[in-house]
């Protein structure tokens, strides 16, 4: 039986940076923000591939892993996501089994067919075929990670012969997730081979929508071919950056939360009103969407409650609540976010005060009696000592 306080919490950056900054200081404040995750208590963080358009500056998740891992102690990293028609998958699964044995198992392999267009164009890959080769090279993955030997000729790779020669860390394997957005694509082809699911769209209203919709058909899919649909192995991802009221949200991300409409808007070539304000970009995230972002909360902890709770009541629970991290705020502020998030967010759903909720409250209900025996234990520790005259003052 599902239980929120079986939830887990990360986050999930692609990573979205301002095109004004050092990009060797935006790749060292994200390194930071994994030891700051760690320190916390998160449990996982996400890192995402992109080739061009500027804002998304991680072209190798894996390398970025490797270094984070270094300056951390038990958090988990996924790929997010390691995009498949772009690599061979010999070379995919000789990668990821030499992270998953660098950070003793602490790496799951996500992957995705590839996101942005120019990065298909550069490579001369047609959009058409990246779902397909997606679920191609997802066929060799999973065999050669079973440590099965593999002969597969498609019209972009060839396996000859081919195995994996590292093993996973854990004997039972790697996770291995895949990305769903509105479409089911994402479902049936975690579905088919037995992945973990990851909805990446769950904070855009489209997205929202097909949550059930999706899981209805990854549940159906995992039937068909064998595999149990674990509600453990579903991850949400939803955009959110915190502080202790919403005036103070909107001051600490006014500066820099242009960058992020800008990087929409050049690509798409509109150019709506409310993005000539910050607070108008703040307004129509916080209502509507930015573009692949999704609805944000720019808020309280008391908001992403209530946003979580509204991804449990449309899914009926999930097993990982990821924020989507989007650097439009100054580090201080950034870390603050997270702390909140720590420290208000996921004890209300991991139910970890219950014990000292009820303790004050049982204080409270006895109050007279406790008091009052309290009073009389005392009195008596003053008779003893001082005799019954100094206790009633003769």
């Amino acid at each position: 039986m599902w239980s929120p306080s079986s939830m887990r919490f990360g986050a999930f950056l692609a990573p979205y940076h301002p095109l004004d900054a050092d990009p060797a200081l935006q790749l060292r404040r994200d390194l930071d923000l994994m030891e700051h995750l760690d320190h916390l208590g998160f449990d996982e963080a996400w890192m995402g591939e992109h080739h061009s358009t500027g804002a998304e500056i991680v072209p190798a998740p894996d390398v970025f892993i490797a270094a984070a891992a270094e300056r951390t102690q038990r958090i988990r990293f996924g790929t997010g996501v390691t995009s498949l028609p772009y690599h061979h998958p010999l070379i995919t699964v000789d990668r990821i089994t030499q992270l998953d044995l660098q950070t003793r198992g602490r790496v799951i392999l996500g992957t995705g067919p590839g996101k942005i267009p120019l990065d298909a164009h550069m490579m001369g890959i047609d959009p058409s075929d990246q779902r397909r080769r997606q679920g191609e090279a997802l066929e060799a993955i999973v065999r050669l990670l079973r440590g099965e030997v593999v002969d597969m000729r498609t019209d972009w790779f060839t396996l000859r012969d081919a195995r994996a020669q590292l093993p996973t860390y854990d004997p039972a394997g790697l996770e291995v997730a895949a990305a769903s957005t509105i479409s089911p694509n994402g479902s049936v082809l975690a579905g088919t081979h037995g992945l973990s699911l990851l909805s990446l769209a769950a904070g855009s209203p489209a997205g929202f929508a097909a949550l059930d919709r999706n899981w209805g058909v990854y549940e159906k899919t995992c039937a068909e071919h064998g595999h149990r649909a674990d509600r453990a192995g579903w991850r949400l991802v939803t955009p959110m950056f915190l502080a202790e009221s919403r005036a103070e949200a909107e001051r600490a991300v006014a500066r820099r939360i242009g960058s992020m409409a800008a990087y929409v808007h050049r690509q798409t070539g509109q150019q709506p009103d409310w993005a000539r304000t910050s607070r108008g970009i703040v307004e129509q995230w916080r209502e509507d969407t930015l573009g692949e972002f999704g609805q944000a909360i720019i808020g309280t902890p008391d908001e992403a409650i209530d946003r979580i709770q509204a991804l449990i009541d449309k899914t009926g629970g999930f097993g990982t609540l990821l924020i989507l991290h989007v650097d439009m705020a100054d580090w201080a502020d950034t870390q603050r976010s997270f702390e909140l998030f720590a420290a208000e967010v996921i004890p209300h759903f991991k139910n970890r005060n219950a014990g000292r909720q009820a303790s004050l409250q049982f204080a409270e209900n006895h109050r007279d009696a406790l008091i009052g025996g309290l009073v009389t234990a005392i009195t008596k520790a003053h008779t003893d000592y001082y005799g019954a005259d100094a206790a009633t003052g003769a």
